[in-house]
This record gives C-alpha cells, structure tokens and sequence, in this order.
C-alpha cells in the first residue's frame, strides 16, 4: 500500500507534496540510514530536517515550523531555529517499507534529546507520530499539546 504525501506548505517557495518514494530518493547527505542513531527509542530510516529545508526553502521570516498530524489532531508548532540541524523526519520501518500507522506512520518527526513532555516548548510531545503536513511560518501557528497535566495525562492514555 502507498504512503501517503508529506504535505509542505506555508511560507515556502515551493510548497510541496512528497511522496515515500521521492522522500527516499533525496540524496544520501540527508539520509539517515537508522534513526536510532539519533532517537535510540526508534528503527527505521529518516531524513534531516535540512532536506526539506533545502526542498520547501522557507521564505526570510520564517521562524517556527507546525507540525500536523491529521489521524490524531495533533498540532505542535516549535521554533525552527532549535531543531532545524538535530530533527530527523522517519520515513520507513527497518526493512524500508513505509511506516504504517501502527508505528506513526505516514511519517514520524523525531527531535533528539528533547526535555520530558510539558516541560519545555521543544519536549517530547513535539516527536509528531502520524505527522503528513509540515508549514513553516513566521510566529507561532496552531498548536495543541496540552498545557495542564491533567490534559497531558489523558492525551497519553488516549494513546496506549
């Protein structure tokens, strides 16, 4: 089964859909051939953030990037400065085929060392599973991870 695009959009020159397969076809410079190399939580493969950074080129502005993820509603928006040369977007499972949702599949964005979640604008519920759009904008943009514990608690029982 195909993989769905990652949709990039926002104040880009060129928004764009990438497919898995375009995904993988971008240079071996910003490959990641296993991404527990940086997030040892996870196997599969990824690419740097700095590859859809080369592909979208945001426009002068741009500060924060939103990442969504339609299949659970999620929405964080993060500063693009912090993590624009540590994030790594997974792509595959470890034998290469596209993540499926059981894993946070379509894709996967993974942020390494980030603080324990609640704790800090880049922690642990930025690392987006079933992320499929990337928009990169000047200010923060819609995000809604919870800001109580009571409301983080329930998110992450909502998951299990």
């Amino acid at each position: 089964m195909a993989s769905p695009p990652l949709k990039i959009s926002g104040l880009v020159a060129n928004a764009v859909d990438l497919t898995h397969e375009a995904i993988k076809a971008l240079p071996a410079h910003v490959q990641v051939g296993n991404v527990n190399t940086i997030v040892p939580k996870y196997s599969g493969s990824g690419i740097k953030l700095a590859a859809i950074l080369e592909v979208a080129q945001p426009e002068e502005g741009v500060d924060y990037i939103g990442l969504h993820g339609t299949l659970d509603d999620f929405h964080a928006s993060i500063p693009l400065n912090v993590i624009a040369a540590s994030a790594v977007i997974m792509y595959s499972d470890s034998e290469g085929n596209p993540l499926e949702a059981k894993d946070g599949g379509p894709y996967r964005f993974l942020i390494p060392n980030s603080a324990a979640c609640h704790t800090d604008e880049i922690d642990e519920c930025a690392n987006v599973k079933f992320l499929d759009h990337i928009e990169f904008t000047s200010g923060k943009g819609f995000d809604n991870r919870p800001e109580d514990d009571e409301a983080h608690e329930a998110l992450h029982k909502s998951q299990e």
